[in-house]
C-alpha cells in the first residue's frame, strides 16, 4: 500500500471505550501532526446506560473545526472500539441510545439469550458477560422495549454510524460485525442464524468494504465544520482491527500482535481457528480483509490502570531492578483484577507473600502478571513468530523483558499513538508509519521459569 497522492493530510475520529479523540496524520509519513482528546463518559440515566453520543458529535465537529484550516486535512477515516451497534428510525437519528457494553442484563433476559445464540463453531464468538456479544444488546433492546424497538428501521456498527451522520449513508463493515457479535459467520462470511432467529435481517444495513468512501461530508455539516472542499469520508473500522491494519500491511506471516489499550487483544497473524477455547475468552476477529484472525484477550489496560492507581507513584527503574527479588520470594497477582473476561474466567484476584512489598515490588509484579496474561493469550491462539506490542505497553520495559522470557522469541515494541489512529488512516491510502521500533530478544530472568510454573500452580 502506498501513500494515496490526492491526500495530504487525514483526519481520523477515534472513539476508545474510555477516551475519544480526533486527529490528523500526515500522509507521506504517516505521523500524528494534530491531535485533541475528551473523556468518553457514559450516560446513567434513561432506558439504560449508554454513550454520550451528543457530546462526542459535538467534540468531533468541534475538532474537525479547528483542524480545518490548521493544518487542513483532504478526508475523514473513523475507528471506534467494538462492542456496539446503533439502531436508527426512518429518518436516520437513533431510535435508541447506543448502549453501554458494560450494563448487566436482568438474569431472565440472560438465560432467554443463552438459549437464542449460535454455537461457537458457527460464529467463533465465546459468550460474554455484560453486552459484550452485540447479539446480546439487540436481545435485550428487543425484548426490554418491544414498542420503541418497533421503530427501528436500520441497525449499524457503531464506527458506520459515525459515518453516516457525516455523510448519510448507513452501511456495516466485516471487522465489526465479526467481533464477538455473534451476528457474524467467520467461516462463510456470511451472517449467522442469529440474525433471522432475532429477525432483524432487513434492518442490517448493507455491507461495505472498511476502504470504502461512503461520500463527501454533507453539506450542513460541511458548512459547519468550514471545510473548502468535499471531503470524502471513509467507512471505518473496529479498532483492535485498526491496530492490526498496519502490521498486515509491513510483515510476513506467520506472526503475532498484541494491541493493548482498554483491552490487550492478542492476534495470531496467519494461524487457524480449529483449537479455539471459547471458554477461555478465544475468538476470531476479521480483518479488513475479510479474513479470520485467531484472537484472544483480557481487560489489561483497565487492569493496570486499576493497579498503578492503588500502588501510586513509582520509579520505573527500581520496579525493573524489582523483578529479581520479587521472583525470589514468590510474589504475585493471580487473575482476575477485571472480573468477566479474559483467559482465567472465574478466578478472583489476590496478591500472594506481598506483606511489607514495596510500591515498585507491587509494579514489577503486576508486569510479571500482564506478561503471564499476554502469554496464556498467545498461546490459546497458537501464535507464531515474533510478537509486536503496540499501544500503551510498547513503553513498559518491565512487561516487554518478561514477555520475551516467557515466550523465547523476540517482542517487538512500537511506541507511539495507539495505532488505531495510524490504522484507520490507512483505509484512505496513508502512508504506514515507520516509526522506530524496540526489540526485546528472549534473556535469561533466574527463576522464572519456576515461577510461572507456581502462577499456574495456585490456580488450580
Amino acid at each position: 500500500m502506498t501513500a494515496n497522492p490526492q491526500f495530504a493530510r487525514v483526519a481520523v475520529l477515534d472513539i476508545g471505550k474510555t477516551n475519544a479523540k480526533v486527529v490528523v496524520l500526515d500522509s507521506a509519513t504517516g505521523a500524528e501532526i494534530a491531535g485533541v482528546k475528551t473523556p468518553n463518559t457514559v450516560v446513567e440515566t434513561g432506558l439504560y446506560p449508554h454513550y454520550d453520543t451528543d457530546a462526542l458529535w459535538a467534540f468531533a465537529v468541534g475538532a474537525f473545526k479547528r483542524f480545518a484550516t490548521s493544518p487542513g486535512f483532504d478526508a475523514i477515516s473513523i475507528t471506534t472500539h467494538g462492542a456496539s451497534a446503533a439502531l436508527l428510525d426512518a429518518t436516520g437519528a437513533l431510535a435508541m441510545p447506543v448502549l453501554d457494553y458494560e450494563y448487566e442484563y436482568p438474569q431472565p433476559i440472560i438465560d432467554a439469550y443463552a438459549a437464542l445464540r449460535p454455537p461457537f463453531e458457527e460464529t467463533y464468538s465465546p459468550p460474554q458477560s455484560m453486552g459484550l456479544n452485540v447479539g446480546a444488546q439487540l436481545h435485550f433492546q428487543q425484548v426490554a422495549f418491544p414498542e420503541i424497538f418497533a421503530k427501528v428501521t436500520t441497525i449499524v456498527t457503531y464506527p458506520q454510524y459515525w459515518a453516516a451522520r457525516l455523510t448519510g449513508v448507513a452501511v456495516n463493515e466485516l471487522t465489526s460485525l465479526g467481533c464477538h457479535t455473534d451476528l457474524w459467520n467467520p467461516r462463510t462470511s456470511t451472517y449467522s442464524s442469529l440474525v433471522d432467529k432475532l429477525d432483524i435481517r432487513t434492518r442490517m444495513a448493507p455491507i461495505r468494504s472498511a476502504f470504502d468512501a461512503l461520500g463527501p461530508v454533507l453539506s450542513a455539516i460541511a458548512d459547519e465544520i468550514g471545510l473548502a472542499a468535499p471531503i470524502p469520508v471513509y467507512c471505518g473500522i473496529h479498532d483492535s482491527n485498526a491496530s492490526l491494519l498496519p502490521h498486515l500491511v509491513n510483515r510476513q506471516a506467520p506472526f503475532a500482535v498484541i494491541s493493548t489499550g482498554t483491552w490487550v487483544v492478542s492476534f495470531g497473524v496467519g494461524g487457524d481457528l480449529d483449537h479455539l477455547d471459547p471458554k477461555r475468552d478465544t475468538l476470531a476477529n476479521v480483518d479488513a480483509y475479510g479474513r479470520a484472525v485467531p484472537s484472544s484477550r483480557f481487560m489489561g489496560g483497565r487492569e493496570f490502570e486499576t493497579l498503578s492507581a492503588e500502588i501510586g507513584p513509582v520509579s520505573k527503574d527500581k520496579a525493573s531492578i524489582a523483578i529479581a527479588p520479587v521472583i525470589e520470594k514468590g510474589m504475585m497477582l493471580l487473575p482476575n483484577v477485571a472480573l468477566g473476561s479474559g483467559p482465567f474466567s472465574g478466578q478472583i484476584r489476590r496478591w500472594i507473600n506481598d506483606d511489607g512489598a514495596t510500591a515498585e515490588e507491587r509494579y514489577a509484579a503486576a508486569c510479571l502478571y500482564l506478561a503471564l496474561m499476554s502469554e496464556a493469550c498467545l498461546d490459546l491462539i497458537g501464535a507464531k513468530g515474533p510478537v509486536v506490542v503496540e499501544g500503551p505497553f510498547s513503553i513498559n520495559e518491565t512487561y516487554l523483558a518478561v514477555l520475551a522470557s516467557l515466550i523465547d522469541r523476540d517482542v517487538i515494541a512500537v511506541p507511539g499513538s495507539t495505532g488505531t489512529s495510524a490504522g484507520a488512516a490507512l483505509l484512505a491510502g496513508i502512508h504506514p508509519v515507520t516509526g522506530a521500533e524496540q526489540n526485546f530478544v528472549p534473556r535469561d530472568i533466574p527463576g522464572l521459569r519456576d515461577y510461572r510454573r507456581r502462577w499456574y500452580a495456585e490456580m488450580a
